[in-house]
């Protein structure tokens, strides 16, 4: 299509101007085709349906005028081809008149544009030279309309497509939590309330303005991630809490077993304790712990109190203090028992080293030995002298031990 220096078209020949003609109209059904299918596009439809705040309804108002003018231009290109083909119909021999006419449609600044759309380029100071455009500057300007306006769209059913279904997801396991805390103490849990606002604010964001919460393109789910981290951490520790609900009785018994087995290591650990004051010499030697199974039976009681309250949650957590208290008393009074044993151990382990050694001696024929028969005297008065000093048997039997060696190695010399 050719146009002249003045801008005005250059006559066509008929043979351009209906192919000219038919190239056009198949560019408005291809047009027509595209618009409507955007008009129905499902994130058209929701973004119509929506009560959109925030950057989405800004953007999205923006879009709908633009697709307003889309189609006001649509129609102007239109009525454009519609009034050329009239014309080419009218006068299957056109004269050179009406050629000029035609060609001036098809090539000629024929389309008027809708109010205010005027190119910048085809703008003054004073306002906007021209109201017309041709019908491929008409075309140029609806395909960047049309691209701006599919762009929105597949930008906010792209962020409603990776946020919605998750969000749904995550408001779904927040009610079944809820449920299962009503169901354990029938109170409201602080924690789960907070998160339920959190996620309810962040639902309206979901639902409103989805494009809001687009980072470089892509939907941004941190805040949702930390939502349903919280809950599910919430959801496992009250699972953990209708567990315990469940199976209380055998919990009961558990601890109960375990104060019990605290309380028989008490008294054997005070026993001990009495014994090796009376038997070892170790002026040190700290009191066993007294009471710790007495004040785990308190607590387990107070417990039992919450129980026949229904205040399941709050008991839960008193629940495990205790447990880890119950261990933690049972390894005090073990390490109490082992302390006292110990000393005990220690000097029954020195009385049975004296006497292999002893016997050793008799093996070696050297029993009788002055030196080896006042040593183990003496190491034997201490061991058995009660309170035994260990540290002084410790070094009488080594002493005894160092002889007998020489003992030894002097009875192989001689052999």
């Amino acid at each position: 299509m050719e146009q002249s220096g003045a801008g005005a078209a250059a006559p066509m020949s008929r043979e351009g101007v209906d192919h000219a003609l038919r190239g056009l109209r198949e560019n408005r059904d291809r047009i027509s085709s595209s618009l409507l299918d955007l008009d129905g596009h499902q994130g058209s439809r929701l973004l119509d349906g929506a009560r959109l705040t925030g950057e989405t309804w800004r953007r999205w108002e923006d879009a709908k005028s633009r697709m307003t003018t889309l189609w006001a231009l649509f129609d102007a290109y239109q009525c454009v081809l519609d009034e050329a083909t009239a014309l080419r119909d009218e006068t299957p021999r056109p004269d050179a008149e009406t050629m000029v006419a035609l060609s001036g449609l098809l090539c000629g600044p024929s389309v008027e544009l809708p109010g205010g759309e005027i190119p910048l380029r085809d703008r003054t100071l004073l306002g906007p030279s021209e109201r017309r455009v041709t019908l491929d500057e008409a075309v140029t300007m609806m395909s960047d309309a049309y691209a701006f306006v599919a762009g929105e769209i597949a930008a906010a059913d792209s962020a409603w497509t990776a946020l919605l279904l998750p969000m749904e997801e995550v408001e779904e396991s927040w009610r079944e939590t809820a449920l299962l805390a009503h169901s354990l103490d029938g109170t409201r849990h602080p924690e789960l309330d907070r998160v339920g606002r959190e996620l309810t604010a962040l639902g309206r964001i979901v639902r409103t303005d989805p494009l809001s919460l687009v980072r470089d393109g892509r939907p941004d789910t941190t805040r949702l991630d930390r939502v349903r981290a919280t809950l599910t951490a919430l959801g496992d520790e009250l699972a953990g809490v209708a567990r315990m609900r469940d199976d209380y009785d055998a919990l009961v018994a558990q601890v109960t077993a375990a104060i019990e087995e605290i309380e028989g290591t008490e008294r054997r650990a005070r026993e001990t304790h009495a014994t090796a004051l009376t038997k070892i010499q170790a002026p040190n030697l700290p009191a066993p712990s007294r009471g710790l199974g007495t004040a785990l039976r308190d607590r387990l009681a107070a417990l039992e109190r919450l129980r026949e309250a229904g205040r399941w949650v709050e008991m839960a957590g008193r629940f495990a203090e205790l447990e880890r208290a119950a261990d933690e008393a049972l390894e005090r009074v073990r390490g109490d028992l082992r302390l006292s044993a110990g000393l005990l151990d220690r000097r029954g382990e020195l009385r049975g080293r004296l006497e292999a050694y002893r016997a050793k001696a008799a093996r070696l024929g050297v029993v009788e030995d002055e030196r080896l028969t006042e040593l183990y005297g003496e190491a034997r008065d201490v061991l058995w002298t009660a309170p035994c000093d260990l540290r002084r048997a410790t070094t009488a039997l080594a002493e005894f031990q160092r002889a007998l060696r020489a003992c030894e190695n002097e009875t192989g010399t001689r052999r």
